[in-house]
């Protein structure tokens, strides 16, 4: 090989290396608000099915589900925005609104009573829309996708998530945990 063809070689190696390293260090690790988030009150969101009762209205009470626009259609008072709101904000509207007209002091109560999915791909077992279940990790949402495919990297994670209306991606290590509709990713190990 002529030298000539050594360097262009060499260059191109030293390219790929600095391309390959590069893509490495551009990715920053989870913000702040993603641990932030965790110890947050949970926020409805579309997905969430809600079991919803009145006290001593038999016909009110039974199970919703918040729509994709994040609303809950609810008999009497018709549809109540539910996207971002705790529980107990949004009990508060439902007997605000069951106030004016139809009971003279309703007691609402509402328990979540399927969280929206989780979403697991990249190497794992078996990539997809999984049931989310409250205190679960990174760890325990890749059990439940079959376990980490041979080629993971088994450290860390990307997890996708929503946090105050802003939808941020962050690398955090397998012991993290998860929220209802994060979205995680498993990344292929370099070596």
């Amino acid at each position: 090989m002529s030298t000539a063809g050594m360097k262009t070689g060499l260059a191109i190696a030293v390219a790929a290396l600095s391309m390959l390293l590069g893509g490495c260090a551009s990715y920053q690790p989870a913000p702040k608000a993603f641990s932030e988030a965790t110890i947050q009150p949970y926020r409805l969101d579309s997905g969430d099915r809600l079991r919803i009762n009145v006290f001593e209205q038999a016909g009110l009470s039974g199970t919703y589900t918040v729509d994709q626009a994040g609303y809950v259609a609810f008999p009497l008072i018709g549809t109540v925005a539910s996207r971002g709101h705790t529980l107990p904000e949004l009990e508060g509207m439902i007997a605000a609104k069951l106030k004016q007209g139809y009971l003279r002091d309703p007691d609402v109560t509402i328990e979540v009573d399927r969280y929206r999915s989780v979403f697991i791909m990249g190497e794992v077992g078996q990539a997809g829309q999984y049931a989310y279940v409250p205190g679960m990790t990174v760890q325990n949402a890749i059990a439940v996708a079959g376990g980490f495919s041979p080629r993971a990297n088994q450290a860390s994670a990307d997890v996708t998530r929503k946090i105050n209306g802003r939808i941020i991606t962050g690398r955090v290590p397998i012991t993290d945990a998860v929220l209802a509709g994060d979205t995680i990713y498993i990344r292929e190990r370099l070596f």
